[in-house]
């Protein structure tokens, strides 16, 4: 089955690059969160380097970011949190608009790659993703970042749900915690897509290539 899912892929692929920003990934921000920093780094690192081999296959790098507008939160987020739907923004609420939180972290977009900015989970939610996908051509994407169980799986549900074969890197993922993210890869394995790795990945790019 596996290996018939993989044939099958067809048209240009996309790297889909969810949330690496120092609010999700840099160890000053993260630590007090009881996060598995080893884990994290590791995963940033693997990015970095699908990063790297997407741009030498040729494929394209799409970068999926989240912003915190103070001027329109996110009223469903701040009542499960705190219980308050119009709680103020404080101290640790991540990648505010304007603030060194949104700031991608370990990789970088370069000028002239697919780049949007959400305000909630899916990188498909009121982002135009969708629009600049099809536009661009893009028969399969394989979605990598952090963190696995959030924006991750809600990015790579979406994109599975709009008609797009989905392959989940799963040494490019990381969630905080261990367990939590071995679950998120099982649930997303079960109903979302395809699991595979950096080295895979890769592989597959260079064929769609030759």
């Amino acid at each position: 089955m596996r290996q018939a899912q993989l044939a099958a892929l067809s048209g240009a692929p996309a790297l889909v690059v969810v949330d690496v920003q120092r609010s999700f990934a840099d160890p000053e921000y993260i630590q007090g969160y009881g996060a598995d920093l080893p884990a994290v780094a590791a995963a940033v690192d693997t990015i970095a380097g699908l990063v790297t081999a997407a741009r030498a296959a040729g494929v394209a790098v799409v970068w999926v970011e989240l912003g915190s507008d103070p001027d329109r939160p996110w009223r469903a987020s701040a009542w499960l949190r705190s219980g308050d739907p119009d709680a103020p923004f404080g101290p640790d609420e991540p990648c505010v608009l304007g603030t060194p939180g949104a700031d991608w972290f370990g990789v970088t977009p370069l000028p002239g790659e697919i780049r949007v900015v959400k305000r909630g989970y899916s990188g498909f939610l009121g982002t135009g993703l969708r629009e600049l996908l099809t536009e661009a051509r893009i028969g399969w994407l394989a979605v990598c970042g952090l963190t696995t169980e959030c924006c991750v799986a809600a990015t790579a549900t979406d994109a599975c749900q709009l008609d797009w074969p989905v392959l989940v890197p799963r040494d490019a993922t990381a969630a905080y915690d261990t367990d939590l993210h071995q679950a998120a890869l099982h649930q997303l394995e079960l109903n979302v897509g395809v699991l595979t790795d950096a080295a895979e990945l890769t592989r597959l790019w260079k064929e769609a290539a030759a």
